[in-house]
Formats: C-alpha cells, structure tokens, sequence
C-alpha cells in the first residue's frame, strides 16, 4: 500500500507512483469520469495523488485498504473539487472506510425535551472539522446517481459556509439569493414528489433535509447528469456553476466513449 510503502522507506509527503495499467483499471469502475477530456482526467488523476498525499486514511472493523481502494476513492473526493481546488477541503485530515454500511448511536432531545436514543445505519457521514467516515462495497454495484464518496464530500463543501444547510461558499460572481430560490423551489417540489410516493428521478433521500438534497443532487450532478439536467434544469445550472464542470454537455459529447489513452 502507499503508505506503507512511505513507512518503509522512511518518507514523508511521497506521492505514489501509479502506473498507465493500474490508473485503468480503477478508473474503469468508475464510468462516470468519462464526461471528462484527456487533459482534465490528467489533472484529476494529479490531484487524487495529491489528495493521498495529504489526508489520512483507516480501515474501520479490520478493512484492509488496498492501493485501487485509496485511487478510487481520491479519484471521487476530487472531481467535485477539480476546478475548485483541494484547498476547499483543508482543516481535517481523516478518511474512515468502513466494509459495507455501518451503525452510529444517536441521541436526540425533541421539541417537547424528551431524549432519544437510537442506532442509525448509515453509508457515511461527514464530520464538520473531523474526518470523512465513508461505506465501501467491495464489487457491488450502487443504484444509479448514489455515490456515497461524492455525497459526503459534497457535505465537506456545504460545511465550508458553516453548517450543514445546502448553501456552500458560493463563487464570486454567483447569487446567494439566487441560489437559494433555486434550491428552496425544487427541495419543496422534490419533498412533494417523494410525500406522494411516486418514483423519483434521483435517490429520495435527498428529501430528508436540504443538506442533503444538495448532496444528492451532486451525486446525480456527477453520475447521472442529463437526468438531473432534465428534472432540475436550475439545481443544475447552479451546480455547473458552482462546481466549474459540464458533466452533461460531456456525456452529450461522448456517449459511451471508451477511456481515453493518457500517458501514465
């Protein structure tokens, strides 16, 4: 593994070297990068390797983190942050890969003072100023739009205007008003669609709180773009903006396009 590796030789802050055929391999279980033009992959594959560099990883109830793991997993952490910057997620350094779906105690005081306590079985969960705490499913396949790696990195960026509200920093030039009454509009829409039970274009999930249908729309932003585009023209005409990427336009472009050949 890279970090054993660094241990071994007694390095510090030593990006891996990856090869042409393992940087293939992983990317092939990840289809979804294929809106993006050769320059872009090499940025991305660039960052990833940064990513790794800096941040700290851990296997929770003995996962064995292998090398494709860690690639696969940075490769996702920073496609929302490719034209943003990996400075977006500075201030923590934890990632925590727990094997499959995990249970995390809850205690909750409502409205009328009474305590709850409960077990929540989640798929992950971001910490505002702690570690990313994430599910991995080893050859499984999720359902269409859910990434659970861009979901909680999607909370990081929220987290960055404070809270968890599904309003992040926005860019210079972009409307908080503007944003909001895009979001609010089609939160309440999308909580009206899943109130009635009809089957939803992205995961209903995002109706639970509006911090997290702006992590579910980002999912669907990078996985299923032209079904996010259609549903929710604005919601993703805000988060073009705001993630600086066409994902869309780019599947439009090249619709099954084979990985491209890059230089390892």
């Amino acid at each position: 593994m890279f970090e054993s590796l660094r241990r071994l030789f007694g390095l510090q802050h030593s990006r891996p070297v990856v090869d042409a055929a393992q940087w293939s391999r992983v990317e092939a279980t990840l289809p979804f990068l294929d809106f993006l033009d050769p320059g872009d992959r090499l940025r991305l594959r660039d960052m990833a390797l940064d990513f790794l560099d800096i941040k700290q990883f851990h296997g929770a109830q003995g996962l064995q983190l292998d090398d494709d793991m860690l690639l696969a997993i940075a490769l996702q952490a920073c496609l929302p942050v490719l034209n943003i910057g990996l400075e977006a997620y500075a201030g923590w350094v934890g990632v925590v890969v727990y094997p499959g779906d995990f249970i995390i105690p809850r205690r909750e005081v409502d409205e009328a003072g009474v305590l709850h306590e409960y077990d929540d079985e989640v798929l992950g969960e971001a910490w505002e100023g702690g570690p990313v705490i994430i599910a991995w499913f080893a050859g499984a396949q999720q359902p269409a739009g859910v990434n659970v790696v861009i979901h909680e990195f999607a909370h990081k960026l929220d987290m960055e205007n404070g809270g968890v509200d599904g309003l992040p920093r926005l860019h210079a030039g972009m409307s908080r008003a503007h944003w909001a009454t895009v979001f609010s509009a089609a939160y309440e829409d999308f909580c009206a669609e899943v109130d009635r039970g009809v089957e939803t274009a992205i995961d209903p999930y995002g109706a639970e709180h509006p911090g997290e249908f702006f992590a579910v729309v980002s999912e669907a932003f990078f996985e299923t773009p032209i079904v996010l585009q259609e549903r929710f023209p604005a919601v993703y005409d805000q988060l073009s903006q705001f993630y600086r990427l066409d994902p869309a336009a780019g599947q439009i472009r090249h619709p099954g396009r084979c990985e491209p050949r890059l230089p390892d």
